[in-house]
């Protein structure tokens, strides 16, 4: 089976690391991959955007099948021109990903569908005075979210007034998030403990992996600006059984149920991301992919063939599987670059990989690295590694995790030092 996989960060690593240990062998394909891919399959110079040149390639190499990994394709539209070619693809049409693309779009689905969110006010780039006098009507702490595309980082939580409204300057006169700011939704700040939901999704049925909890803040106790994410862990203990059946009865089965309904039926990964209050589950958004870093600590946890997993999700036929994770835990710190997620330089070698990679239960993913001529592993982005571990607990796992990233050398690396530190104290 030949697979191309489209995407070239920890996500991606994560989805060809599981590929290439499947008994089935498959032959990979990375599009454009990173230095940590390159070791699995074959990187592929396709730039996102570029149907023609992917198609192509896809006919030429007789690819079987198209994981997309990142949403920005997606949204696009690559699912869709795919699928038209006859080309088996896991991920949404551009319709079903609307609930990513389109923050005004999946919060107003949520109230046409009963599911449960925080209150909110849609404001368009023209509507700046109506914007400023709802904030100053609803007062701090509050949330400001780019309608559009921010790679993880168009929610600001606005902890006074002054901030709120220095953000919506930001975003509506600033410019700060371009295009994805044209839109801006404001909504209540909720109070609780956040969790990541993962269902696959064939159109017709869905399976859960396991419940990741994310690091989203880049500084200690969820201080400083947001990141892609800057670690995760799983399971995540805040989902209890009991949570977790109220989570499919409340948000998932109605939300795949509406989206059959509004006539663009879910394929691919749900990534429901939730805020668990006093009052229940409440959706803080939709992810239309995989998480980047939860993917590097859910993957690693799977028993059930990967191959089987995502040939079910394209043919419909998730019903036929049952998805079986290994016991213990798995946990994954981030190393970034210094500045992240402000400025910051590229192009430093890396070195202490493969020691780190010898510790036990350890795996490292690549994201923001590439080759050089001398074969050298250099920086090549905000996010760098993701050094992932898996252990008997989550004490253990987050113990080797942060073992191996101290193996680990290069000019500016930053890491988070409390990713796990929630869950821990909600096992202890």
């Amino acid at each position: 089976m030949r697979i191309l996989i489209i995407g070239g960060g920890g996500r991606e690593h994560a989805l060809g690391y599981v590929l290439a240990k499947d008994p089935a062998r498959p032959e990979l394909f990375f599009a454009p991959g990173n230095a940590g891919t390159a070791s699995l399959g074959t990187n592929v110079d396709l730039v996102d955007g570029d149907d023609i040149n992917l198609l192509a390639f896809v006919r030429k190499e007789s690819i079987d099948l198209v994981i997309v990994g990142p949403e920005a394709p997606l949204v696009r539209g690559i699912a869709n021109t795919l699928e038209k070619e006859g080309v088996r693809v896991v991920g949404p049409t551009a319709a079903a990903a609307r609930l990513e693309g389109s923050k005004s779009f999946s919060k107003d689905f949520m109230i046409r569908h009963g599911i449960p969110t925080a209150k909110h006010r849609t404001f368009h780039r023209s509507q700046y005075d109506e914007a400023r006098a709802y904030i100053e009507s609803e007062g701090a702490p509050i949330v400001l979210k780019a309608s559009g595309l921010a790679g993880g980082k168009g929610a600001v939580v606005c902890r006074t007034l002054s901030e709120a409204i220095a953000t919506l300057d930001a975003i509506f006169r600033t410019d700060v998030f371009g295009s994805a700011g044209d839109e801006l939704v404001v909504e209540e700040f909720m109070i609780g403990e956040e969790a990541s939901i993962f269902a696959l999704c064939d159109g017709n049925t869905y399976s859960l992996l396991l419940p990741a909890q994310d690091h989203k803040a880049i500084g200690e106790n969820d201080t400083g600006p947001n990141t892609g994410g800057m670690g995760a862990y799983t399971p995540a203990p805040i989902i209890d059984d009991g949570i977790l059946a109220e989570v499919e009865r409340l948000v998932i089965e109605p939300t795949l149920r509406g989206m059959e309904e509004e006539g663009c039926p879910y394929k691919g990964v749900l990534f429901v991301g939730l805020m668990i209050t006093d009052e229940g589950p409440r959706v803080i958004e939709y992810n239309c992919r995989l998480g980047d870093p939860e993917a590097q600590v859910v993957l690693p946890m799977l028993e059930t063939s990967a191959v089987e997993m995502i040939t079910a999700i394209a043919n419909g036929e998730l019903s036929q599987i049952t998805l079986r994770n290994r016991p213990g835990a798995a946990a994954t710190v981030v190393l970034s670059s210094g500045g992240y997620p402000g400025s910051y330089q590229t192009g430093y070698e890396i070195t202490g990989l493969d020691r780190a990679g010898e510790v036990d239960g350890v795996t490292v993913f690549h994201s923001g690295t590439r080759i050089d001529e001398r074969g050298r592993i250099l920086t090549a982005g905000g996010r760098v590694l993701s050094v992932t571990a898996i252990g008997e607990t989550l004490d253990q796992a987050l113990l080797r995790a942060y073992s191996a990233a101290d193996l680990i050398s290069f000019e500016g690396k930053y890491a988070r030092p409390d990713i796990g530190r929630k869950g821990l104290a909600r096992m202890a």
